[in-house]
């Protein structure tokens, strides 16, 4: 009898960082829904544990671990804390990000920064974290949540989200050549989605010109969800390796 896709999913472990609101917070939901039992990172502490709380009552498992994801020692104490509840880690959603767009010729080198350590350096970490114990395992999943600014320089505001955005597919694709039999890495690629992400432009003109971009075109935060949830329900000998998707509307 062929297994159900509700079994494929039902008892692995996930962690999934972001999970406060938006992608991560519906993608735990959704996982959690088939059986998965989910750690949930982001610094809002208060919201993880309300969704943990749902989840609960809705009959699932899932704890919450305060994470950010541009310190390793919280990425390593995730995953410890993942080990220490339900004894193994099958899945990763680095999920995390910001996007604090502006024309380079505005000089925010500090947002430079942030959306480096955040959006590059919090993958490094999140698969620095996971990777040994998936090994010790014989499987795992690393699922990294990339976006179209990185398939496409996203000129004359995103040039370095875009930047962070071609490193993670680069560091996925490494990473799948180079994890070795039953470690699986799949690439999500978002368009415009439904998130707190749009909100994060300190340039007032530029802020302007995002939200009007998403107020056009955006789709639920779902859609990110169930995409992942397809690649974490394939048979492990089954490794989806890229996903792109965007609003119908969005030409981008």
């Amino acid at each position: 009898m062929t297994a159900s896709i509700q079994n494929l999913i039902a008892g692995k472990v996930a962690i999934i960082t972001g999970a406060s609101s938006g992608l991560g917070e519906s993608a735990a939901r959704h996982l959690a829904a088939r059986g998965a039992r989910v750690v949930l990172a982001a610094r809002r502490a208060d919201r993880l544990h309300q969704l943990v709380a749902e989840i609960r009552e809705a009959g699932g498992e899932a704890i919450a671990v305060a994470t950010d994801v541009s310190r390793r020692e919280d990425l390593e104490r995730l995953a410890a804390a993942a080990v220490e509840a339900f004894g193994r880690i099958d899945v990763l959603v680095n999920n995390a990000g910001v996007m604090p767009l502006s024309p380079i010729d505005k000089l925010r080198v500090d947002e430079w920064d942030r959306t480096i350590d955040v959006n590059i350096k919090g993958v490094l970490y999140g698969i620095a974290a996971v990777l040994p114990q998936m090994k010790a395992q014989g499987s795992g999943h690393i699922v990294n949540i990339a976006s179209v600014a990185g398939l496409k320089v996203f000129t004359p505001i995103g040039t370095v989200y875009s930047a962070t955005k071609f490193a993670v597919r680069a560091i996925s694709e490494g990473l799948r050549a180079e994890a070795g039999d039953g470690i699986r890495v799949t690439i999500v690629s978002p368009g415009a989605v439904e998130s707190e992400l749009q909100f994060g432009s300190s340039d007032p003109e530029s802020a302007a010109g995002v939200k009007a971009f998403y107020d056009a075109n955006q789709i639920p935060a779902d859609s990110v969800a169930r995409a992942i949830v397809y690649a974490v329900e394939q048979p492990a000998n089954v490794d989806i390796n890229e996903i792109v998707l965007r609003p119908v509307s969005q030409e981008f």
